[in-house]
């Protein structure tokens, strides 16, 4: 019986290894770089705005290599999402206190900064102020500042949604083929920042409604789909309560195991988290199960 590999939720068989093995084989010359971009080429793997899947694909090849299923080339460069150990450069901005009521706090705009020079701003604040610290996500992803008069205030970031959420799943009623096949339509808000010198009432659940309308049309326009489905976690063993979520009428759907993805002992190794989510359409169980 071949081999099957499993990753990131997809089977493997030995007949896709071996037309792995014969692009390499045919291809001595050419790095892990253009190895990956011919896979994803010649099995159509690209995401819904036509760029190839290949961090994904390299992540793969990574792996059967490091099984010894097959052999790459010699690495030349990192992976970008394998070397994110670059600290962010540190960008100066205004901390004076900022204590006003948010009906005084206009304009306030909320910025779409990925792929545009704010990107750089957003990479240092989240490195500095944010417990979790920066780090490139891997997949979609988008990020966001909240601006009052230039001087930043918040920042949001938002991500491909995790595989497989227990009580997400359960929530929904989806079954793991409809699973798979629409959790493109699900982003994670990764981070949220409201600076520390920034005290506002009402101001983070305010930036989340301001989210819901933006976020599906930028995420279209980047990456070729739309959004039915936000979720969040949040961890109570750090004081949150999730307050601004629930004020943003997002719905608690439990919490989690506490298993991170590898665990071999069904035991909790981690905190467990407040899950949230919430519907960008009425009728999104539908629009979930890819009925719309």
């Amino acid at each position: 019986m071949g081999a099957e590999i499993h990753y990131r939720g997809t089977t493997y068989s030995e007949s896709d290894l071996e037309d792995i093995r014969a692009l390499i084989a045919a291809n001595p010359e050419k790095s892990r770089y253009l190895l990956s971009r011919e896979l994803c080429r010649l099995w159509n793997w690209t995401q819904a705005n036509g760029i190839p899947k290949d961090m994904i694909c390299r992540g793969l090849l990574v792996k059967l290599h490091r099984e010894g299923l097959i052999t790459l080339p010699p690495q030349k460069r990192a992976l970008t999402w394998l070397s994110n150990k670059r600290t962010p450069a540190t960008v100066v901005v205004d901390d004076a206190p900022l204590s006003s009521p948010l009906s005084s706090m206009t304009p306030l705009s909320l910025r779409m900064v990925r792929r545009t020079p704010g990107e750089r701003l957003y990479q240092s604040l989240i490195r500095q102020y944010h417990y979790l610290g920066y780090a490139r996500p891997v997949g979609e992803h988008l990020e966001y500042i909240a601006f009052f008069q230039e001087r930043p205030v918040a920042c949001l970031g938002w991500m491909s949604a995790p595989r497989h959420i227990g009580m997400r799943d359960r929530y929904l009623g989806w079954n793991k083929e409809e699973r798979i096949a629409n959790l493109h339509k699900v982003a994670l808000n990764t981070r949220f920042l409201i600076l520390p010198w920034v005290s506002v009432p009402y101001l983070a659940s305010h930036l989340l409604g301001h989210m819901t309308r933006m976020l599906p049309s930028d995420w279209e326009r980047i990456y070729g789909h739309g959004l039915v489905w936000l979720e969040t976690f949040v961890d109570p063993d750090r004081g949150f309560t999730g307050a601004c979520y629930k004020a943003a009428n997002w719905k608690y759907l439990g919490l989690t195991t506490g298993r991170g993805k590898g665990d071999q002992t069904g035991k909790p190794n981690r905190s467990l988290k407040y899950v949230f989510g919430y519907p960008l359409k009425r009728d999104f169980r539908k629009a979930l199960y890819g009925i719309l």
